[in-house]
């Protein structure tokens, strides 16, 4: 992949993110969401979205319109069942808005809670789900958006399931980069969306589902219509279509991004990629007295928290704004403890891209140093 000299602005965030040429192309084709092609496009979506974790025959794909929060929502309401008990593992802000969600579900849970800067503990996770048998679920982030932590779901997924419990798994920031492979590791759910890792366009989250899971889904369980995921399946197996009006444009865009990663070489080499993009960022901004919020060992290269400089007046909002007037859009930080900022190593963009980020904050940096 080569940088695109057209994009303006040059999005370095965690989603939306900035998207291949071909990507976007494919939207300007109108598509009717009952015609035969488009039915055919929805096939070959939930079949590539299966690919990328190995999920075929055992699951199966649910796409469902809106942000991957609303994925994640439709998961917990039609899989929780109101007689079920959910652990939720919580280290960041995507943690907590699970249990935001199962608490306006008025689901059973409890949860465990780690600092921002902490990976999930094998052993407390162990302990908690050996002790307390009405735990049925556990549910977790694998890449927190927050600070862009790695919590280890392999480790995690071996533990829920030796005590023969479901596993659903937010992957909203690794789908499509960061290793899953359902034939190995057989959970529950994983939940993604389109605009992350798999550089699409925002509009569709999806839960990639364990048949028998689906299947023994009740209606009458779930509180809600539109985020009614057994509904949303038998849809699709049914006639193919979905239930109510689709984002056509969107789903386009997504079959592309998935040809794209098929291209690409999957998942292993697109990750390849974003490890070259993080470590040039990471080399530059340190170079520039920039200092990361996270360990090393437990960071992932898909988004880089950064602390503000310690001898320079550069609020991270006021660094925000610099980059934006010079083409460059990062995101805030979400951190609960102290000032920082976000910048995404995802997306369809290149290390050359992050060298000049670097230049632009190099410049806005001396600037800065230039008037103290």
């Amino acid at each position: 992949m080569t940088a695109d000299p057209t994009r303006t602005p040059l999005l370095l965030t965690p989603g939306p993110l900035t998207t291949h040429s071909r990507t976007r192309s494919v939207m300007l084709k109108d598509w009717g969401s009952r015609d035969p092609a488009f039915v055919d496009m929805t096939r070959q979506l939930r079949e590539r979205l299966l690919t990328v974790v190995n999920g075929a025959p055992t699951h199966v794909a649910i796409p469902l319109q809106g942000s991957g929060t609303f994925a994640v929502e439709a998961t917990l309401a039609s899989l929780i069942k109101p007689d079920d008990k959910l652990l939720i593992l919580s280290n960041g802000a995507y943690g907590e808005r699970m249990i935001d969600i199962a608490r306006r579900l008025n689901r059973r849970f409890l949860a465990l809670h780690w600092p921002e800067h902490l990976p999930i503990d094998l052993q407390q996770v162990d302990k908690a789900v050996a002790l307390d048998p009405t735990i049925s679920h556990v549910a977790l982030v694998h890449c927190e958006t927050t600070s862009g932590i790695l919590n280890p779901f392999e480790q995690i997924a071996s533990i829920v399931l030796g005590h023969g419990r479901g596993l659903i798994l937010d992957a909203m920031s690794s789908f499509g980069a960061l290793p899953i492979d359902l034939s190995k590791f057989p959970i529950t759910a994983v939940v993604a969306s389109s605009n992350k890792c798999l550089e699409g366009v925002p509009g569709i989250g999806f839960s990639i589902v364990d048949k028998s899971a689906i299947a023994a889904a009740k209606r009458d369980n779930i509180p809600s219509l539109s985020l009614d995921l057994y509904d949303q399946w038998r849809g699709f197996e049914n006639n193919g279509q979905w239930r109510f009006t689709p984002p056509v444009q969107v789903v386009a865009a997504l079959v592309e991004a998935l040809r794209l990663l098929e291209e690409e070489g999957g998942p292993a080499e697109r990750l390849k990629r974003y490890q070259r993009n993080f470590s040039t960022l990471r080399s530059g901004m340190e170079q520039l007295g920039f200092r990361m919020f996270l360990d090393a060992a437990v960071q992932a290269p898909i988004i880089a928290t950064f602390l503000p400089l310690d001898d320079v007046d550069l609020r991270s909002d006021d660094l925000f704004v610099a980059l934006h007037t010079r083409g460059f859009s990062i995101y805030p930080g979400k951190l609960t403890m102290r000032d920082s900022f976000r910048i995404g190593c995802i997306g369809a963009v290149v290390p050359s891209d992050f060298e000049a980020l670097i230049d632009a904050c190099r410049e806005i940096v001396s600037l800065k140093r230039g008037r103290s």
